[in-house]
Formats: C-alpha cells, structure tokens, sequence
C-alpha cells in the first residue's frame, strides 16, 4: 500500500478528486469535533451521510457547516438521536435504521467521552466503557444487516489504549478504585479489540475492520479536564517521548484528525488495513516499550485470544 498521506494530511485531501456519489456511511457523533470534520468532508464528496446525535435541536445548529458542505458538494447528512450510554436508545436507533432498510458501505463508530469523572451508564455499566466500547458493541451488532458485503467497519481507538489493557474481571470498576485516564485507556483498548474480533467474524463477506487513532487534537473531548491538568498531560506527553528519544508531539488541527478514519473508510485498500491499528494514514507497527506516549500499537490490544473473550463477556452484559 503506497503511503501517499501523513500526519499532517486533512480529510479533504485525502479526499482530493474522489466522488462519493453513491456511498453510504453511518457516522456516531456528528455534533463537533472529529465526527463532524468526518462528516463534513464525506458529504462534500457526495456522500450520503446518516450521523447520529445525543441531542437532534442542539445537533441542527451545531451540524450546519456540514449541511452546507452537503448542499454544494452533492451530499446529504441525515441526523439520528442516539445516547451510546442507553441501551434503550441503542435499541431504539437500531430498530429505526433496520426499519429504514438503508444499508451502508462503512460505519465509523466515532463518538466518545474522555476522562470522564465517575459515573454509570443507564445500564450500570462504568460511563466510559459503556459509551466508547459497549454501546458501539451493541448498536453494530444488531445493525450489522445492514453493512453491504465488502463493507467496512471503522472504530475509533486513541494512543490512549497504551496506558491501560481491558480488564476482563473487571470492566465496570465494580472492585477497584477508578482513575478516569486509565479507564479511558481501558476503553479504547476494548474498542481496538473489538475491531479485530468484528473483522475476523464478517471477513467471508468481504467486510473488513480497522480501528483509528486520529491523533491529539483539541476538542470538546476533553471538556473533563481543566487548563491546568490539560497542560501537564501535554508535559507528561512531552517529557515521555523525549526521554524515549521520540520527536515532540504535535497537535493535530481538526481537520487532520479526521484524515486517518476517512482513509480508512474509502482510500485505503481494505483488505491491508483489516484488523490493523491505524495511525497517521498508515497501518501502526506494533510497540511494546512501556512508553504510553509512544506510536504504534500494544499487542495486547490486538490479541485474538482476548478479543474473543471480551465479545463474549460483552454479549452476556448487553442482554437485559
């Protein structure tokens, strides 16, 4: 696969001459940030859109710079209300788009929380790990009908899966105390594995999976966290990297976060890209170093063995 994208590309010149007439994708969390550059891009291409929102007022007005980018590229986006922390409002969403009968070329499961205080979902399961990884779990799952043969399945991760493995024991924080960066790892971890585990279960349709690290940038993501932790988290990052010999991370604009899950979902060939970790438009190599701040993927966030046993623990939660 010829790397023709870097760090520093954008969605939309990963999209450069490329006319999306036709395609249909399912997008969680259009509202702002990464999700909405996504959606933005893709619509302006021509695509056909359907993003899914918390809140549908609020999402009308947030959404617009999309919805004009639909109207002069060809496109549309069509919003859909969905609370990945609900498992009725799964559901809900779920039944509406199989009675819909639309079906999709690739879904990107982008939405997310980080970081997040304390708290349980709905269901009782710990905010993070119920929104990042087993909302998409179930909502996907149960979707799955509709992903065309040959389709793809994107799934946001972060560099954040190399602080902390998934803990099958103990995924809701039931008998620990709770650190919320690590709980985010935790979940993105998840998220990692179930890419693989989704890729190795649908490949004899010619569906393949990925999971995306879109690289650091600033967000409503990170609304948990105040000016002051948010630039010693910069420093920990800075000093990590130094002392691994790396080079000094850089902040990614929008735009250039949102260019490796476009790639993924339409450039990038996908039978090199299934069940891989992506980062910078390319396929990571895996790195064990202890570093959490390091590039490329830890293995265990890969690892088949516990991808399998995380989807059927997570079958057994989603079922009430």
């Amino acid at each position: 696969m010829t790397k023709k994208f870097n760090a520093k590309s954008t969605a939309d010149q990963v999209l450069s001459g490329i006319d999306l007439k036709g395609k249909r994708l399912l997008i969680t969390g259009v509202s702002s940030g990464i999700g909405l550059e996504t959606a933005r891009a893709l619509v302006a291409h021509g695509a056909s859109v359907v993003g899914t929102v918390r809140n549908l007022v609020k999402a009308e007005a947030s959404t617009s710079s999309a919805l004009e980018a639909a109207a002069q590229g060809g496109g549309s986006l069509r919003l859909i209300e969905l609370d990945l922390a609900s498992l009725h409002s799964v559901r809900t969403c779920a039944d509406h788009l199989l009675d819909n009968g639309h079906r999709f070329d690739t879904i990107i499961a982008n939405a997310g929380v980080m970081a997040t205080p304390f708290g349980r979902t709905a269901d009782g399961f710990e905010m993070q790990f119920g929104t990042n990884y087993l909302g998409h779990f179930a909502l996907i799952n149960q979707i799955e009908p509709l992903l065309n043969d040959n389709g793809r399945l994107i799934v946001l991760s972060s560099q954040a899966h190399r602080v902390a493995d998934v803990d099958l024991e103990d995924p809701n924080y039931e008998q620990q105390a709770y650190d919320p960066f690590v709980a985010y790892g935790r979940s993105k971890t998840a998220a990692t594995l179930f890419a693989a585990e989704f890729d190795k279960r649908h490949r004899q349709r010619g569906i393949r999976a990925a999971a995306v690290m879109p690289g650091n940038s600033l967000t409503d993501l990170a609304r948990h966290f105040s000016q002051e932790d948010l630039q010693g988290l910069f420093e920990n990052v800075g000093n990590a990297r130094a002392e691994a010999g790396l080079p000094p991370a850089e902040l990614k604009e929008v735009a250039q976060a949102a260019a490796t899950s476009v790639w993924a979902a339409i450039v990038a060939d996908k039978d090199q890209i299934g069940g891989r970790y992506l980062e910078d438009c390319a396929v990571a190599p895996v790195d064990d170093s202890p570093n959490p701040f390091a590039d490329g993927v830890r293995s265990y966030a890969l690892d088949a063995n516990k991808a399998e046993k995380l989807w059927s623990i997570s079958k057994k939660m989603i079922v009430t």
